[in-house]
């Protein structure tokens, strides 16, 4: 199913305000934000674990996976004057507890807060999806945790769809913007010459399209040849919504990207385009309205296929 979204669809209001959490447990209202870590291959993994008010039974939850060069609370949304008051993703795990969702966003080892065994230099595919499994066992092992989805942004939408086949259990599964070819949009990202040396020397240095200069080893290089989340989505039967936006330049060109997972799920799912970037807007300092549309989607989304039970 292939929807084009004009405007922001009416299930949920944002409420503007700061939801990262410092060490230890904070509320916002009722609402609770703890940073947890647990150890994954001989590193230490940071989250934010949010909880919902008041709810009754068990709480489904969402597992939120970052982009490349990311972290668990993703870019700033600027407004007009570029000030912020909330990222991408605290925004997000907002929304998803004032509509009774629990979440878990984490760092990947070797970004964010998760640097004390190695950097991120060192960072690969499949180590991230290690992270994403060790954190769902960490969902699970929660009390009053009921169903448990998964929200992957970008390089995260990668990583989320490998780890959508890898764990059954993963009842719904929500792509923003996902690489679906790592070797076409890494070369867009890094460059063809940069791709290539990658291949042949122990690290490489490459500046980013935005302007910043980062270092990667071999192996992120030789997994951009290797890993393959359309085969992986093959084997994912549950719900998926992919949600793209029209201007995205980094996973290029869309919506076609964002078809190609839908051409290989076999299962219940949805494409939802909006007029927005690769990151739907959040830097563009018009308080992202297109995040705030991929949001009201996708909650909507995981109160339907995770909340109601229903596939």
């Amino acid at each position: 199913m292939r929807r084009l979204v004009p405007v922001l669809a009416a299930l949920v209001l944002v409420v503007a305000g700061t939801a990262t959490a410092a060490a230890g447990n904070q509320s916002s209202g009722e609402i609770t934000y703890q940073t947890i870590s647990f150890e994954n291959e001989g590193g230490t993994v940071y989250g934010t674990y949010t909880r919902p008010a008041k709810v009754s039974g068990n709480t489904p939850a969402v597992l939120m996976l970052h982009g490349f060069t990311g972290d668990r609370n993703e870019g700033p949304v600027f407004q007009p004057d570029f000030s912020f008051t909330d990222t991408m993703y605290s925004r997000t795990a907002q929304v998803l507890a004032e509509n009774g969702f629990a979440s878990l966003r984490i760092d990947f080892r070797g970004s964010g807060q998760s640097i004390e065994e190695i950097g991120f230099a060192q960072t690969t595919f499949s180590g991230q999806v290690s992270d994403a499994s060790a954190a769902i066992e960490w969902l699970g092992d929660q009390k009053k945790i009921g169903q448990i989805g998964v929200l992957g942004l970008s390089q995260g939408g990668l990583v989320g769809a490998i780890t959508a086949d890898n764990h059954k259990e993963v009842a719904s599964l929500v792509l923003w913007s996902p690489v679906a070819n790592p070797v076409d949009t890494f070369k867009t990202v890094l460059g063809s010459d940069t791709v290539l040396q990658g291949l042949t020397q122990p690290s490489t240095q490459a500046t980013l399209p935005w302007g910043a200069v980062i270092t990667l080893d071999r192996p992120f290089f030789e997994e951009l040849y290797t890993t393959d989340p359309i085969a992986a989505i093959a084997g994912y039967e549950g719900p998926m919504q992919v949600v793209v936006g029209e201007r995205d330049d980094i996973v290029t060109p869309q919506p076609y990207y964002g078809e190609t997972y839908l051409a290989y799920h076999d299962g219940r799912e949805e494409l939802v385009v909006l007029d927005g970037d690769h990151v739907f807007d959040v830097f563009a300092g018009n308080g992202a309205p297109a995040l705030d549309e991929a949001i009201a989607e996708s909650v909507e989304w995981f109160i339907v296929t995770l909340r109601s039970g229903r596939s």
